[in-house]
This record gives C-alpha cells, sequence and structure tokens, in this order.
C-alpha cells in the first residue's frame, strides 16, 4: 500500500479524504448523534480497509464516494472553511516559531559597541556638512539596506526654519524604531512634525549631534546620516542545558535583578571571562588577570580582545583604537591591585572594547540564572565589511 500511495492519485485522496473526515469526526463527537456517529464511522472505516487492502481504483471510488454521502449528511459543515484552514496554518506557525525562539534559537541585535572589534552596534555618520554629497537612488539604498544594512536618512528644508523640538524614541511593533522632529518655518506660527522612521536605537541628539533647536535655510539638510545597523546573530539557548558556560564564551544574559544596569528591561551581551570562585583582576598592561595569571592573545576566544598596540593612545568610541580591558575611576576594578571575587554559581562578564561597555566592572558578578545562551551565528548584515563576523565567524 505504501508503494501504491506514490503511483496511485485515487490512494492518496483516498488518504486525505479518511483524515479530513476522521478530524471533523472527532471535533463534532460530543454534539453528533449516536447513529450519525455510527453511520460515519462505519462508512470511514470501510475507505481504511479498502486503501489498506489495496483495492482496485474502481472500489476504492465507491467507498469515497459512500463517505462523502455519510459525511455530507451528518457532519455539520464549517463556516468559512478555506478561512479557518489557513487561520489555523498561520497560528500552528506562530507556535513553532515561538517554541524555537524560546528553546532553540532567538534572535538578537547588537545595540552598541561594547563588543567591538568582535561584534559591531550600530554606526551613525552626520552628513550634513558634506555639501557634495548626493544621496544614492531607491535601488541603491534598497540594495544597501538588503546587503550591507546601511540605511540613509535625509530632509531637505522646503522653507528657511528652525527645529523646535525632537520627540521621545518610539518603538513601534517593539522593533520599528521612530523619533519625531518639529520645526517652525519663517512667517508661520504652527509647528509641524516630520518623522525619521527606523533610525537608530539612541535619540538623534546622541546618535548624530543633533542639537535640539537649530536654525537651517531652504535647501540645507535638516537631517542628513548614514545609519549602518548593528549585527544581528542567533542566540543559542540549548548548549548550556548540558555544559557549564566556559571562559570566553560570548553570553547574552538579561539584566532584571542586577542591581547598577539602569534599564532593566533588556538583553545584554558580554564576554565571560570570570568563573565561580575565581578572582579577577585589570593588570596596568590592560590585560585580565585570573587568581593572578595574565591572559593574552593565546587564550582561546581572547585572539580579538589582545590584539592591540600597548603604545598606542587610548581612543573611546565605537571605531579605531582598542585597548584590551581598561581599568575606570568609576568602575569596582581602579586600581592594578583592585578585584572582584566571584561568588558561586556567578560569573565575571567584560565587554571587549571595554572603554564603551557597562560590564561586571561597574555592578559586579552577573547570575547564573540571568543567562539565556552563547552567540551563535551573525545571519545579518552580510555585506563585504561584515564578512568577518557573518556565520561563525566572530568568536
Amino acid at each position: 500500500m505504501k508503494l501504491r500511495w506514490f503511483f496511485s492519485g485515487t490512494v492518496r485522496q483516498a488518504t486525505e479524504m479518511c483524515q479530513h473526515v476522521r478530524k471533523l469526526l472527532n471535533a463534532q463527537r460530543d454534539v453528533l448523534l449516536p447513529q450519525a456517529l455510527e453511520a460515519v464511522t462505519a462508512a470511514l472505516c470501510q475507505t481504511q480497509a479498502a486503501i489498506a487492502a489495496d483495492a482496485d481504483d474502481a472500489a476504492l471510488g465507491k467507498h469515497m464516494a459512500q463517505l462523502e454521502e455519510m459525511a455530507g449528511k451528518w457532519i455539520k459543515p464549517y463556516p468559512y472553511a478555506d478561512w479557518r484552514e489557513n487561520i489555523e496554518v498561520f497560528l500552528v506557525a506562530i507556535v513553532v516559531a515561538m517554541a524555537i525562539r524560546t528553546f532553540f534559537l532567538q534572535p538578537f541585535k547588537i545595540p552598541t559597541g561594547s563588543m567591538e572589534p568582535t561584534l559591531f552596534g550600530i554606526e551613525c555618520t552626520d552628513l550634513r556638512d558634506q555639501a557634495d554629497f548626493k544621496m544614492p537612488g531607491p535601488l541603491v539604498r534598497f540594495w544597501d539596506v538588503i546587503y550591507d544594512g546601511t540605511i540613509w536618512h535625509e530632509f531637505i528644508a522646503p522653507e528657511d526654519g528652525e527645529v523646535v523640538r525632537i520627540g521621545p524614541l518610539e518603538h513601534v511593533l517593539r522593533f520599528i524604531n521612530k523619533q519625531t522632529l518639529w520645526v517652525q518655518y519663517r512667517g508661520q506660527d504652527r509647528q509641524v512634525p516630520f518623522t525619521i522612521w527606523c533610525g537608530p536605537d539612541e535619540h538623534l541628539e546622541h546618535a548624530i549631534g543633533l542639537d535640539r533647536r537649530f536654525v537651517f535655510s531652504k535647501g540645507e539638510p535638516i537631517v542628513r546620516f548614514k545609519e549602518v545597523t548593528g549585527d544581528h546573530l542567533f542566540v543559542d539557548r540549548v548548549t548550556y542545558n548540558f555544559r557549564r558556560p566556559r571562559r570566553g564564551d560570548i553570553v547574552v544574559f538579561k539584566t532584571k535583578g542586577i542591581v547598577g544596569i539602569p534599564n532593566q528591561d533588556q538583553f545584554y551581551i558580554k564576554r565571560l571571562v570570570g568563573l565561580p570562585g575565581e578572582s579577577v583582576s585589570i593588570g596596568e598592561d590592560q590585560h585580565a588577570r585570573i587568581n593572578g595569571q595574565r591572559l593574552d592573545a593565546s587564550t582561546p576566544h581572547f585572539e580579538n580582545v589582545y590584539a592591540f598596540d600597548p603604545n598606542a593612545p587610548r581612543r573611546e568610541g565605537k571605531t579605531g583604537q582598542y585597548n584590551g580591558h581598561v581599568l575606570q575611576p568609576a568602575s569596582t576594578l581602579r586600581f592594578p591591585g583592585d578585584t572582584i571575587e566571584i561568588p558561586a554559581r556567578q560569573f565575571v562578564v567584560f565587554g571587549d572594547n571595554t572603554l564603551n561597555s557597562l560590564d561586571s566592572r561597574y555592578w559586579g558578578p552577573l547570575p547564573e540564572q540571568n543567562v539565556i545562551g552563547k552567540s551563535c551565528f551573525v545571519y545579518w548584515p552580510i555585506g563585504p565589511s561584515q564578512t568577518s563576523r557573518f556565520g561563525w565567524g566572530q568568536r
């Protein structure tokens, strides 16, 4: 019968009919009369027996006709059956996607530069001062978004005026950013709003240095900047069910309950440096020490962290010279002799770019129950500037 299923359309049709009738029968079993249950069940069993006995197409067709007759007579049809079927498929797909996200792979976006040069956050470049700049065409902008994660923003002033107010950063559907600016044109009393869609995850005044109030002339750009999106990756939520986190893992964790982190409704991503029971410090050479033993570029997964020129000056920001692990006056690790003692079931985590990272130096050890998984696979962007990190390239 199994081989015949592949070669006979009648057998496939009969099998699908039996499955559909059985589904409707089970759904309406508590509202059907006993004689209806008996008649439909008998026709269903006869058709299934004919399929199992490899009956010829003519005999199988008679059983199918009888089953269709009994089902049409006794089973109550559902209104809008096609819509119900499509909605059911859609809901099943949502449940499957949510299950994958909850238990296996969870998407995550790098918002800041705290993990550079291993993972990159959002970078914005103000282009208002570039008089010869020409905005790329629609097709080029579309390709830049898909391939390289670059989003171009521009709004040219139609009249003389000034920006009088910048609204708060808002989130539409939790993942689409928008921010509204109000401008007042010369000779008008009312304020006119315009909205920046899909902008950066921080306020425009922080991202591109946009002052809250400034004067502009007709034809000048009120807003003109390039936004390069942060790395998007999948978080592996399976591995830590079978092993403990290890030194060098890039871990993603919840911030809820961690005193010292202002926003308790976020996920952070950092590199695990210290394990339970260890003592962590930072030396004058900008290398971390575990129980007094120095980490360096030969330590697995710390190649990027310590690939810096110790004689180069420190540079804050998202690009340029990185400085290994640094001591900060406002943190717990102010001097080479300062240490963080790690209790049981807790870890110490640092950003790879510690000049731009709010990490364990400031708020202490990370509770193990806050860890949700480890960095797995960078899936976007895929452009040439991201080739070192796309896929499993990040370490």
